[in-house]
């Protein structure tokens, strides 16, 4: 693989772990809203389950960062923006004393989520095919097994 390639690909990682990274961390240190969307959707255990995801996001978050399994992890967040795209971020939000024009914002931009859910997914099945690059753990280890 080209150094071009791998910087891009390195580049992308770095891009595509940020969102993760801070989510994951977020839910972990605040729990309380991801649990509300839990129990609206209609899950049991929403705190333990915004707990799982947060430290999900985190963890996958960081091996895209640092390269590590990314053919695995990409499947796997590409899976989990599908699921989390078409059971959280799609149909209608309705808060209870909003008003109207307030509700019709907040739709709009739980669309947009479901649409950037959507696209992330796609983006994680490239990192998924293209492989992470010659500035990855990935590249490390498995040159560590090649000379062995």
């Amino acid at each position: 693989m080209s150094n071009v390639n791998s910087t891009v690909l390195l580049v992308a990682r770095i891009l595509l772990s940020f969102i993760f990274i801070l989510s994951g961390f977020g839910k972990l240190t605040d729990p309380a809203s991801t649990a509300g969307m839990i129990t609206g959707a209609g899950f049991p255990a929403a705190t333990a389950l915004a707990y799982l995801a947060g430290l999900f996001e985190l963890v996958t978050g960081l091996c895209v960062l640092v390269g590590f399994q990314i053919k695995i992890v990409g499947v796997a967040l590409a899976l989990f923006c599908v699921f989390t795209g078409a059971v959280f971020h799609s149909g209608t939000v309705a808060v209870p004393g909003w008003p109207d024009a307030a509700l019709g914002w907040i739709n709009t931009l739980n669309g947009i989520m479901m649409m950037k859910n959507f696209t992330l997914a796609g983006a994680y099945i490239l990192l998924a095919a293209a492989g992470a690059g010659a500035y990855s753990v990935d590249a490390r280890t498995s040159k560590a097994y090649a000379a062995a």
